[in-house]
């Protein structure tokens, strides 16, 4: 059977451990223009989108042809998806051709059902529920700036809306065992069943409504864009409910000495984050959007054995 990624709990702590050092050690490599490996040589790997993309499709893209694979690029609106035919078709047809299949779409109960009824790895690029991938990222990223500290030991405050990220952060927290606070306006709470299940697993997650009481102390403060795709239409309402939620300067004192500022991109300057705070010594914005690519090829490495 194979391995999916579809919600970050699909891996265990472990596992993480192995992907993460993989992780650290391709982007050496990398450094010193060692990047070609034959690991999926001669195998395609699909990527269908339904949703706008820039990091996400050019990381997987570049890690899945350094790899040696070669990237089939589809909007699923060019696809049979867009027509009704049955997803566990879909997925028996697809599994006959290629090695793995990267979906970014809206429903993850897509996800689920093509992981049914499907022989090869299926991997969430992004849905409304969860953005693993990003997650695994910037985790390798807080890992770079803790000094080899432990990550239980560690402290990330989320400020913003209870979205796809936050739902995500949630799950790392409850999986890797590391601290959690965060920051939802009244009504845009993450997702209830996420929420609880991460609590039970970790008591050191906690939800404020005050982002300075949820940033306090924090070695890393994590926010997102107000209006996510899909929520366009919410704009106006969302930009005067999330008032109170910009990271700025004096939020940023509020974390620990050195505390770095995150964001999974794109950003809003002087929305969700101060132009000042995102250009700041502190930001880690860049190294996060790098290291989707090399935390991806570790993903794809690990999923998808090689010949």
């Amino acid at each position: 059977m194979p391995k999916h990624y579809i919600t970050f709990r699909d891996l265990s702590a472990d596992e993480y451990s192995f992907i993460f050092e993989r992780t650290k050690k391709l982007k050496s490599e990398r450094a010193r223009n060692q990047y070609n490996r034959p690991h999926l040589a001669g195998r395609a790997i699909g990527m269908f989108f339904n949703k706008h993309s820039t990091r996400t499709r050019v990381s997987f893209e570049c890690a899945i042809n350094e790899l040696g694979g070669h990237a089939i690029v589809m909007n699923i609106q060019d696809s049979q998806f867009s027509r009704g035919e049955p997803l566990s078709h879909s997925g028996r047809v697809l599994s006959r051709y290629l090695s793995g299949l990267v979906i970014r779409t809206y429903e993850e109960s897509q996800l689920v059902t093509l992981a049914r009824h499907s022989t090869i790895p299926i991997i969430n690029a992004l849905t409304n529920e969860h953005h693993p991938c990003q997650v695994l990222a910037d985790i390798f990223t807080l890992l770079e700036n803790i000094n080899s500290e432990p990550l239980a030991k560690q402290l990330v405050a989320w400020i913003g809306d209870g979205n796809n990220m936050a739902n995500t952060w949630l799950e790392a927290a409850a999986v890797l065992g590391f601290k959690l606070h965060l920051a939802c306006p009244e009504g845009y709470d993450p997702d209830q069943a996420i929420l609880a299940r991460a609590i039970n697993d970790n008591p050191n997650i906690k939800l404020f409504r005050s982002p300075m009481e949820a940033a306090a102390g924090a070695r890393a403060v994590n926010t997102d864009v107000f209006a996510s795709m899909g929520h366009e239409a919410q704009a106006q309402k969302r930009l005067e409910d999330f008032k109170n939620f910009q990271v700025t300067s004096e939020l940023m004192a509020k974390a620990a000495p050195g505390a770095i500022f995150m964001h999974c991109l794109p950003a809003h300057p002087g929305e969700e984050v101060t132009e000042e705070v995102l250009e700041s010594p502190n930001s880690v914005i860049f190294d996060e959007a790098e290291n989707r690519l090399h935390a991806q090829k570790a993903l794809l490495e690990y999923l998808i054995p090689s010949l």
